[in-house]
């Protein structure tokens, strides 16, 4: 029986929270009251709604990736993007690709849609880098999709576009297509990358200002896509969300005039963070991490012990958090997260250290 439902979701809605929260997986929430918008510019209902998407939205999403506006779905956040995308794609006993270590939503949506699953390995030894070699051993004419994330989640490791045109090349050698999830990719505050929607047509991606601008309850997500795809993608929505929430659309275009001042406000955290979590990496013999210099989370991998129960000993006797790798497809492993505030991430590394001794002891 295919999966219908999230492991991981009910676990972070439940049981995630501590006093010193290292689960988190995006920057701190970004105040209302630094938007510069007044209740006067809001309203319940776009009165001149025509046709499909909210079109000063539209044209936000599209100039900041660069496409034009009829290549850009809006949708409800990256994992309903993610789910819209994957279901216009695929049919029930399609095969589809995915990256392992993986989010564990994207398998979940894919299961609940009928796909046949196979993993390809971003290797641990090889920094967790997409190896197109290991795409390739898994291909097959079947193969209808292909899927990663980049920045890679959990470990926040970069694929370079080389890397993708390859991933690509390989698609389209059997009429496949690449969903690149992106959500991550603006963590990378210095040279950011483009979209990799520019690589070519096989190209689908999905990102949202959730993980890195601290605008969750927005909801502002989106899919960019050839136009053909992407009136199909709304039409499927029809089935979802027909009409969105306009006043979080009125305030998503607000955001997207102001969207550097909002991700250097959550930058300063996540460097200051970084450069603790790599002072604690550095002292710690009983954990290893790639180390990255972007990126909001990053993947530790228990040396010794069994993670499970160093997570939940953590938690009870330190009130500190992190999530366990099962959830990625690596038990002896758990993520922990930057961005949100900066004594409270030290404190929480301070009491992961703390509770290493007891590992080692």
């Amino acid at each position: 029986m295919r999966q219908k439902y999230s492991e991981y979701m009910p676990w972070a809605k439940l049981h995630s929270s501590a006093r010193f929260n290292l689960a988190t997986s995006g920057v701190a929430s970004y105040p209302l009251s630094e938007l510069a918008v007044s209740i006067e510019q809001l309203q319940i209902n776009d009165d001149s709604a025509t046709g499909y998407g909210y079109a000063p939205l539209q044209q936000a999403i599209a100039r900041k990736c660069g496409v034009d506006s009829d290549c850009v779905v809006a949708a409800a956040g990256t994992s309903m993007a993610n789910h819209l995308a994957m279901a216009a794609l695929i049919d029930p006993g399609d095969e589809v690709l995915i990256e392992h270590p993986t989010y564990e939503l994207l398998t979940a949506a894919a299961s609940y849609l009928g796909a046949e699953i196979k993993s390809f390995a971003r290797r641990e030894e090889n920094g967790y880098a997409v190896d197109p070699a290991e795409i390739r051993r898994v291909l097959s004419p079947k193969t209808k999709l292909i899927v990663v994330t980049n920045l890679h989640n959990p470990t926040s490791v970069l694929t370079p576009d080389s890397v993708l045109r390859e991933v690509g090349d390989l698609a389209r050698s059997v009429g496949a297509h690449v969903l690149v999830d992106e959500v991550y990719l603006d963590a990378v505050y210095e040279n950011t990358p483009r979209t990799s929607y520019h690589l070519g047509a096989e190209f689908i991606v999905t990102s949202s200002l959730t993980k890195i601008y601290g605008l969750s309850g927005l909801r502002c997500g989106w899919i960019l896509a050839q136009p053909d795809l992407t009136r199909a993608i709304w039409g499927l929505n029809d089935l979802y969300g027909s009409s969105p929430a306009h006043p979080a659309e009125l305030l998503s275009v607000v955001a997207f005039e102001h969207l550097a001042e909002i991700r250097d406000r959550a930058r300063t955290i996540v460097e200051e963070d970084r450069v603790r979590l790599n002072d604690f990496l550095a002292q710690q013999a009983a954990v290893s991490a790639t180390r990255t210099t972007f990126g909001t989370t990053s993947f530790l991998r228990l040396k010794t012990g069994e993670v499970e129960h160093f997570l939940e000993k953590l938690r009870r006797e330190y009130e500190t958090s992190a999530v366990p790798g099962r959830f990625f497809g690596m038990p002896n492993h758990f993520r922990i997260g930057m961005g949100v505030d900066t004594e409270m991430f030290g404190e929480g590394l301070r009491r992961i250290a703390l509770a290493l001794e007891t590992v080692r002891s």
